[in-house]
Parts: structure tokens; sequence; C-alpha cells
């Protein structure tokens, strides 16, 4: 019997839901897609016509993929982040919801700096928080920071992608070392560093341990490393009146707003993400 991207679509679903998939819709309708070559809306059109043999058959490979483990960003190698469409690889973290409240923060702040802000994103990844900042205030400029390669190479992908060439650049950056002397000045530092204490990291979920880069997970024996390299090291680059803005793991966020009185920053303030999870922790340079 012919099948339907109706049924394709609802077939995908269910057998992601058997499996545990939380995210089964949306995972459903991505990966469908993405087999298809369709947008959404494309998708929505087409329902009620009937879908290839050869096309059913590529939507079961990618569907025993996810099965076994494989985030579906990195299978369709893209995934949207405050509303931008940003490319994927396995150098990079996939984008989460959560981080979302870290891009807000940081907009927030950027606005209030006024016109002509400058703005680093320091442990980049896909530049995901950067360019959230860069396509919501439109007259702030973006510094993307990495040191890795594969994701500096997703960080000027996406770039172009969302068309801020003129307002964002890409630097190799180490967030441990104190930063070259022609980074400073910012406004706003947004950070999301690998925040995993290193023996946590065998027991992550799967899909997480196996498929994202430790690289990027891993903040060393507690998880607290990158915060007392970047908020001791980094404050040459900010200037005074600045904000530093961190992303951190669950249940970090009172350690982390020790690290920043110690080395003097102000305003200490926390915010719970949409789960009531303590997630971004700033303070402001003064002096």
């Amino acid at each position: 019997m012919a099948t339907t991207y109706n049924n394709l679509f609802l077939d995908t679903r269910a057998r992601l839901r058997k499996a545990g998939v939380e995210a089964a819709q949306l995972e459903a309708r991505e990966l469908v897609c993405y087999a298809a070559d369709k947008t959404k809306e494309q998708l929505y059109r087409d329902m009620s016509l009937y879908v290839s043999a050869q096309l059913e058959k590529r939507v079961d490979e990618l569907v025993q993929r996810r099965l076994g483990g494989e985030p579906v960003a990195y299978i369709i190698g893209e995934w949207e982040f405050y509303g931008l469409p940003l490319d994927i690889s396995r150098d990079v973290l996939i984008p989460r919801s959560d981080t979302e409240l870290l891009a807000e923060r940081g907009i927030q702040k950027t606005r209030e700096s006024g016109e002509g802000a400058r703005v680093l994103d320091l442990c980049a990844g896909s530049g995901c928080v950067g360019l959230a900042i860069a396509a919501n205030v439109p007259a702030c400029r973006v510094v993307l920071g990495e040191l890795s390669e594969g994701a500096l190479r997703i960080c000027k992908q996406n770039v172009r992608r969302n068309a801020l060439n003129a307002r964002v650049t890409c630097l190799s950056v180490d967030a441990l070392e104190p930063p070259a002397s022609s980074l400073w000045d910012f406004d706003v530092i947004v950070s999301n560093p690998p925040y995993i204490p290193s023996g946590d990291i065998a027991g992550l979920d799967g899909s997480v341990r196996d498929y994202e880069p430790h690289m990027a997970l891993d903040g060393g024996e507690d998880g607290l490393d990158f915060y007392r390299a970047i908020a001791a090291k980094w404050k040459p680059a900010l200037r005074l009146g600045g904000s530093l803005v961190f992303e951190v793991g669950i249940g970090q966020a009172p350690q982390v707003e020790d690290i920043l009185a110690q080395n003097g920053y102000e305003n200490i303030q926390t915010a719970q993400d949409t789960q009531g999870i303590w997630r971004v922790v700033e303070g402001v340079l003064n002096n």
C-alpha cells in the first residue's frame, strides 16, 4: 500500500516515541524534512502526497541512526537556536533551549550598553549565543572566540548563513589563557564554557557522551576550571562597567557567584531557566 507523507511522519513519530524520545514530534518532522529535502512548510503542504519507496528507506535508515543514540542535529547537520538556523557538526555541542536564557541576558546587557556595544562570546562552539545577540541588537559588534578548529569552521559558516559578516568576526582564542592585548574594551562577555566535572563524563547519557565533543564538556576536576580562569584572566578584556555573563551547570550557581565575588565583580545576580534551574550567573566589573 502506498504511503503518504502524513503516514510516514506519523510512523516515524510513533517509532521515536516508543523508544522514549521526548521530542518525538519535532525530531520526526526534522528527519522527514531532511530525507525529503523539504522545508517544514513544504512538508505540511505535501502531507497528502505519496512518497517513494526510496524515501521510506532513507527515513528508516535515519531513524535507525537516531535509535542507535545519534542526536538528530548531527544526523541532519543543522539545528535552530533563538530563531536562527545554524550549521551543526560533531565538532560543536548541539545548542540547547536551556542556553536561550544566556542569549536573552546577553541581548539585554548589550542593549543596555547602547549604540556600538562590543560583545565577546567565549567558548563560542557553534556561535549560537553571539549570533543571537548580533541578530537581535542591530548596532552591536560581536567576536566569537573558540579554540577548536572544527568549531571555528562552524562559527564562520553560521556567520555567513545568517548574513552577519559585517558585524561578527571569529577568532581562535584559548579561554583558559589571558587574552591577547588586541582583545579588550568589551561591554559584555558571554560564555557557556565546558562545565561537566571530568569524572562525570563517563556517566552522561550516551547521546551526549558518545557523540558530542568532550573538549566542549570537560570543565576539569570540579567542573569549574573555566569559570575560575575567565573571571580572573579575562578582566582586562572588559571595560569598566562591563558585564561577564555565564551559563552554569545544575547546582553550580553558588560556586560561580563566589568565583565572581572573589575576582571583584559586583551586582552579582543569577537567573532561572524555564525548568526552574539557576542557569545564568552574571556580574559587573566596576574597578
